[in-house]
């Protein structure tokens, strides 16, 4: 993901002994290599080098080598590491929740700050859009209104996606059970068609997601800002502001080379907490985790524009540095709020 722009670095040094403290028995692996699982999102050619850095600093503060681990499917990186198969993941927030759950070894290490450098604004955003030429059929009274995506083709991007799924759903759900005809509205619903939506597509990534609405395959769709950041631009309005229109631009590369110049609306912009990079402290040492996490954390890190790139430049990168972005500590409480939505 790139421009990955909530946080608490003051919690910086508990949260870092907490990631830890679950690996401090660990044996590690004994294979001399470091395996790193990636979500779909994350898999594709124009991200390698940023991949790429990102296993060379790891290969840096451990000695061993990497292996990346490309995914078409979120839940398959995220069995990958729950089943002590990879080392480590960039996850979302959604998908740490659900490995930690399966898996108490599997730890934060850091995230992705705001251009704070802090955990205070470390946040990306979830989007509901519709193609611009359909967008007045969401609008009550000039205003986008969630009562219009009832009856229509919506494409989520998988069930463990935070932005691309938890999020939006927990939103429409809030909005629909004030309704008598939907007030037994579950998540479960929101998987199939019926009985709020004509069909149910998944789009298992971001970008895909996206396409799923731009060749007409969904009507309106949920994906992150992140995530599309390179493939798309501001036509109209402010960036990540409802209403805002984003158009794909001409030399977009896949899967959007098949919609470019298309455009599309947000309807709805909701802020979310960053992804983590997160272990396994069962197959990870201590010693490893430290000399990871102290890596990650450095000026040396922070300053590589392989992973994080500058703000106007054209590379594709992971991450966006626009001021003091950088990786921070983080701890597994940090991600209560993405718990809670399953409550």
């Amino acid at each position: 993901m790139r421009k990955i722009t909530l946080s608490l670095l003051a919690a910086a040094c508990t949260a870092f002994l907490a990631a830890c403290s679950a690996g401090s028995t660990a044996d590690g692996n004994s294979d001399g290599v470091i395996d790193v699982v990636w979500y779909p999102n994350e898999s594709g050619e124009d991200l390698k080098s940023s991949r790429e850095a990102i296993g060379n600093a790891i290969e840096e503060a451990t000695g061993k080598d990497v292996e990346h681990h490309l995914t078409t499917d979120y839940a398959i990186a995220i069995e990958t590491l729950v089943n002590e198969n990879a080392d480590m993941a960039y996850l979302g927030a959604q998908g740490y929740v659900e490995a930690n759950a399966q898996n108490d070894a599997i730890q934060p290490m850091v995230v992705p700050s705001g251009s704070s450098g802090t955990l205070d604004d470390a946040m990306y955003h979830s989007w509901l859009a519709v193609n611009q030429e359909d967008q007045k059929n969401y609008q009550a009274d000039g205003e986008f209104s969630l009562d219009a995506i009832a009856d229509t083709s919506f494409s989520f991007v998988s069930t463990s996606s935070t932005s691309g799924f938890k999020v939006p759903s927990s939103t429409i759900i809030e909005h629909f059970t004030e309704k008598d005809e939907y007030a037994d509205l579950t998540e479960e619903d929101l998987m199939e068609s019926g009985p709020l939506f004509s069909q149910v597509l998944f789009g298992n990534s971001h970008q895909g997601s996206a396409v799923n609405l731009l060749n007409d395959s969904a009507e309106v769709a949920a994906f992150c800002d992140t995530c599309v950041d390179n493939y798309v631009e501001v036509a109209e309005g402010e960036e990540n502001t409802a209403g805002s229109t984003y158009r794909v631009k001409d030399d977009a590369a896949e899967p959007f080379n098949t919609v470019t110049g298309s455009e599309f609306v947000l309807m709805s912009v909701t802020p979310v907490l960053n992804a983590p990079i997160v272990a396994n402290t069962n197959t990870m040492t201590e010693e490893e985790f430290n000399a990871v996490h102290d890596m990650f954390t450095s000026d040396e890190v922070a300053n590589n524009e392989n992973i994080f790139v500058p703000e106007d430049s054209e590379e594709s990168a992971l991450f966006t540095k626009s001021d003091q972005e950088r990786f921070v500590s983080v701890e597994d409480s940090w991600f209560d709020p993405i718990r809670e939505l399953s409550e």
